[in-house]
């Protein structure tokens, strides 16, 4: 008890950002010092649960010691299945709801919202049905008969000793009146957690603290000092200058121009009446990334925020976004702390070289220190200098549960979406993101499923009052209203006329800002980058048609991209295409690569396409890079030409930002004299009916309604008028997103039909994404009874767990090794010098340089091996490769992993399906 209080009170002092603090402190009557006494409290009575007959006689030789006291017990097998109905925590919640209601004059209600937080400590707080069970078994909690009396004696005891010793005997009958919002108790149930686990820790707080002759001050002095947490960031107002902030964070030259859009997010920040919700609308190439850092410092030192947590939407933007968040880290004054936290949170994390190196630099053991060791010097909030931090991968911090604690994240959005369902230690997420500005990048990728996880999560943060970022090149103003009442509390458009703005503007660039629980407000700055035409023309979906076109196009030389909306057809139009233009002159990008051909085929594209002056080798002669979706997002390369696919128009709009997105020469007069205009052709369609007819990959990865929406607002400009970027980005994206009629007369009926199904599509999501979704946050002073009751278990970043939160099926992961003639096992042949070709044994963990290349040749298996049939199949022969000499902790980057090994031709077969790898084209997969 002493431990956890102590614990509790150094990670309030310590640790706890300061909105965090601000939000428990602003609901009780004597503000922080009461806020700290409840959660010191809270933390030290956590357990007493454990003085019950129920838990005390699991050790026989300590139970007959109570018993010789008087504290009489059945046996464990006495019990019998009983006992589980009165798990410590649970029996916890009721004991100190019986003591403040007996001894205090409590109410049930009063109590419960304070008693479920102990409760709760375990993860999952109890439902009204466990604490019936328990509480028609009053044996579990105080033996019948004359020890009954002295088990609550005991009890009692105990509870009056911690108010005396933690400062709370006094405040008890003021607190009768608090009712705690929900968000309070879940952030008081997290903080419990954290010191229960801290305090639990043998390592810093040894079992029999006597032999080492110390007091408690320094037991937990010196535990303190071992487990070394870094201190929460603490933000200072940044220079009023926005040149000035943006040289000092970003390295603009002196006298660059900071664009207006980066110029107003900065300004809303700092001019809200209170942080909240900013939605960032801009163009590709405006500078959002950088604008939604800035808007995060100043919201930061505004809110007292003690961290940012950047979403993206795939491991591979996250990936790229992490140096960039280090690069920003060390040109930021520190607020005072020594050190900062920083964590990359996916499952692929410790593959990631920059995260690496950062988990090498900050290695540390986590143990109690000599009390005599110099302790590091710590002074008040308001006496810290600016000077830069040292940034450092927390060994405490890296747990798969612990891990968003960390004070700056990046992260897929899964890691944001978890905080939307119900599972275990849900409280801890709740924490990790309620201490820090929330960035949302892309938030236009996210259907009706993932948009109802999402929803839920900003009305969450709504009620902490966390600053949210949301950034987007294309969202449409219906789903930018959604956003936005939800995050202001008013879920379902209960928001009212201080809304209709929201959802009626169709201007672009656009910030959107809304305090908590405020009205909204919009803005319009004007568009930085350079303008652009590009005009539309449909090309019949015919894989010659394509080549004998780019044969035309590049008969000057110049560099093509060609989007298609499924692997597949990446890979059929490649194949046709060398043969017109010969193997060097196509490359391939798609998502079945593992993941080290992955990353390399995206820094290869940046270096041979990115912008003038970053780029090398930008091939002079006819080059065609044929990509699927990949190619939409995050990677800033420049072509001279488009082929895509149709697709919903915010994603062609995205694809058409790889257009001319860069100036070359005066005019473009670097660009081949035939493709100096920008064109984009749009393909994947039978053009020749009454009705444009997609083909069938197209309307399985989109459907059919979007598609169409899509070709029906692109009409104009097919039949000839350019689409003007950015001017028209706006226009397309809410004509098509909008209820209103679009189209020729003579598709009503088949965009009907469309609209039918979509809706129905979208009925479904919605359904299915409230299963496990958390509910809207409860009245004041209702208490988290059942807070995530029937909820889907532990949420991590695994297979099973992304499904949760994306409707999409479960796929499968593997580790693509070879197999050579002799049987043995390697690493692929064909990845870099020194990696390639490492023995894998089986008969012995690898060495951790082989294991870890292993590692990073992981692969997604596409859909075809997502249907349960398939799935299982492929998992059972997949588990006949099993190696017991990798399941150990020294080998742990393959522990537990599915094997694939490849032949020396890279072939193999599963489940029914030939499978051929290549470092060119990725996997294919055909059937057997």
């Amino acid at each position: 008890m002493e431990d956890s209080a102590a614990v509790a009170g150094l990670l309030w002092d310590r640790w706890l950002s300061a909105n965090v603090r601000a939000l428990v402190s602003g609901v009780l009557p004597d503000g922080e010092a009461d806020g700290r006494r409840l959660a010191v409290w809270l933390a030290g009575v956590h357990d007493i649960g454990k003085a019950t007959p129920a838990f005390a006689c699991q050790v026989d030789q300590l139970a007959d010691v109570m018993r010789g006291l008087g504290l009489e017990m059945r046996t464990r097998r006495q019990f019998g299945p009983d006992r589980r109905l009165a798990p410590h925590g649970l029996a916890g919640q009721v004991l100190l709801g019986q003591w403040l209601e007996e001894r205090r004059g409590w109410t049930g209600r009063q109590s419960g919202q304070f008693a479920v937080v102990v409760g709760g400590h375990h993860g999952v707080p109890p439902d009204h049905g466990q604490l019936k069970a328990l509480q028609d078994r009053p044996h579990l909690l105080r033996t019948p008969g004359p020890s009954r009396g002295l088990w609550q004696r005991v009890q009692e005891e105990l509870l009056e000793a911690c108010a005396e010793e933690f400062g709370v005997a006094g405040r008890l009958g003021v607190w009768r009146a608090v009712k705690l919002p929900q968000p309070v108790q879940v952030l008081l149930s997290a903080l419990v957690i954290v010191a229960d686990w801290i305090a639990s820790n043998p390592d810093l707080f040894p079992y029999f603290p006597q032999a080492a002759g110390r007091t408690s001050a320094e037991r937990v002095a010196a535990a303190w000092r071992g487990l070394d947490l870094p201190e929460p960031w603490r933000a200072q107002l940044p220079p009023e200058d926005v040149g000035e902030l943006f040289g000092g964070r970003f390295g603009l030259p002196p006298g660059a121009v900071v664009r207006p859009v980066q110029e107003a997010a900065v300004r809303l920040a700092r001019g809200m009446s209170a942080p909240g919700l900013l939605v960032i609308e801009a163009p590709m190439g405006e500078g959002k990334t950088e604008a939604a850092l800035a808007a995060a410092e100043v919201f930061a030192a505004r809110s007292g925020a003690g961290g940012v947590f950047f979403a993206l939407p795939t491991m591979a933007t996250g990936n790229a976004m992490f140096p960039r968040l280090l690069d920003w880290l060390k040109r930021l004054p520190a607020g005072g702390g020594t050190r900062i936290s920083a964590l990359l949170a996916h499952s692929k994390a410790a593959l990631n070289e920059a995260y690496a190196d950062l988990m090498r630099g900050s290695a540390q053991r986590i143990t109690a220190v000599a009390v005599d060791e110099e302790e590091r010097v710590w002074r008040p909030r308001e006496d810290r200098r600016a000077a830069p931090a040292e940034v450092v991968a927390h060994a405490w911090l890296r747990g798969r549960k612990k891990a968003m604690l960390s004070s700056f994240v990046v992260g897929t959005v899964d890691q944001l979406l978890f905080a939307g369902l119900k599972s275990r230690h849900l409280a801890l997420r709740h924490l990790a993101v309620a201490g820090k500005v929330v960035v949302i990048d892309e938030a236009h990728a996210y259907d009706t499923y993932m948009s109802a996880y999402l929803d839920r999560v900003l009305s969450w943060l709504g009620a902490y009052r966390v600053p949210v970022v949301v950034l987007s090149a294309t969202l449409p103003a219906g789903r930018r209203r959604q956003m936005a009442e939800a995050y202001a509390g008013a879920e379902g458009g209960a928001a009212g006329e201080g809304f209709d703005v929201v959802g009626r503007s169709d201007a672009y660039p656009l910030l959107t800002a809304v305090a908590p629980g405020g009205t909204a407000v919009v803005e319009s700055p004007r568009a930085a980058a350079r303008g652009v035409e590009v005009c539309l023309e449909r090309l019949d979906d015919d894989f010659g048609v394509l080549a004998g076109r780019l044969a035309v196009e590049l008969a000057g030389g110049g560099c093509a991209l060609v989007v298609r909306n499924t692997v597949r057809r990446v890979l059929e139009t490649a194949r046709v295409l060398r043969e017109r233009f010969g193997e060097d002159a196509v490359t391939v990008a798609h998502s079945c690569f593992i993941d080290v051909d992955r990353a390399a085929n995206d820094a290869a594209l940046l270096a041979r396409f990115g912008p003038p002056g970053k780029s090398e080798g930008r091939p002079a002669g006819p080059h065609i890079v044929v990509a699927s979706q990949v190619a939409e997002q995050s990677l800033d390369v420049d072509f001279d030409l488009l082929v895509s696919d149709l697709c919903p128009v915010d994603l062609l709009l995205q694809r058409m930002g790889r257009l001319h997105r860069h100036t070359r020469g005066t005019g473009q007069a670097e660009r081949p004299a035939r493709l100096r205009a920008a064109r984009c052709l749009v393909t994947g369609v039978d053009w020749t009916g009454q009705v444009p007819l997609p083909v069938r990959g197209s309307v399985a990865v989109y459907g059919a309604h979007g598609l169409l929406r899509s070709a029906a607002v692109l009409l104009e400009h097919l039949d000839g008028r350019p689409v003007r970027l950015p001017q028209d980005i706006s226009p397309l994206v809410q004509a098509a997103y909008g209820d209103g009629p679009v189209g020729p007369a003579g598709w009503a009926e088949a965009m009907g039909q469309a609209l039918r199904r979509h809706e129905e599509h979208r009925k479904d999501q919605a359904e299915r994404a409230g299963v496990f979704r958390l509910d809207a946050v409860g009245r004041p002073g209702r208490a988290l009874i059942g807070w995530v009751a029937a909820g889907a278990g532990d949420a991590d970043d695994t297979r099973t767990g992304r499904a949760q939160v994306r409707d999409s099926r479960e796929s499968l992961e593997v580790v693509v090794v070879q197999r050579r003639p002799d049987g043995s096992l390697a690493t692929v042949d064909w990845i870099a010098p020194g990696k390639a070709g490492l023995e894998l044994p089986m008969d012995r963990p690898p060495s951790p340089r082989a294991a870890r290349t292993a590692a990073s040749c992981g692969l997604r298996l596409p859909s075809q091996f997502s249907s349960a049939e398939v799935m299982d199949r492929a998992i059972a022969e997949l588990e006949e490769l099993y190696v017991p000499a990798w399941q150990v902790k020294e080998s742990h980057w393959l522990a537990g992993q599915l094997i694939l090994a490849l032949d020396a031709d890279c072939q193999t077969r599963l489940a029914g399906f030939r499978l051929r790898y290549s470092p060119l084209d990725g996997l294919e997969v055909t059937r057997a």
